[in-house]
C-alpha cells in the first residue's frame, strides 16, 4: 500500500503511543503488525527504530488480546479529538 506523509506520520505516533494497540492501526489504515514494523524500520533512524522495537517488545497494551477485557476503545475518554494531523505545541 501506498500512504501519504500524513499518513505515515500518523501510523508512526499510533506505533509509539503506549495504550494504541496494532489492531487500532489495522483498523484505521488496513496494514497488519508485521507491515506497521517494516514501515517504521524504513522510515525512521536505525537508533529510534531500535528503541522503539525495545519499547513495544512484550508490550500488552500494544495488543487487544492481551489487554484486560474492560478496555474496549482504542484511545481514551478523556484524549481530546485530533483533527487532521496537527500536533499540539505548548
Amino acid at each position: 500500500m501506498t500512504f501519504t506523509e500524513a499518513q505515515i506520520d500518523r501510523i508512526i505516533e499510533m506505533a509509539w503511543e503506549d495504550r494504541t494497540p496494532f489492531e487500532a492501526i489495522t483498523f484505521q489504515f488496513g496494514i497488519s503488525e508485521a507491515e506497521t514494523i517494516r514501515l517504521m524500520r524504513l522510515h525512521m533512524k536505525p537508533s529510534s527504530f531500535r528503541m522503539w522495537r525495545a519499547r513495544v517488545q512484550g508490550r500488552a497494551t500494544k495488543h487487544a488480546k492481551l489487554r484486560e477485557s474492560s478496555v474496549d476503545r482504542f484511545k481514551c475518554n478523556r484524549q481530546r479529538q485530533i483533527t487532521g494531523n496537527k500536533i499540539s505545541k505548548r
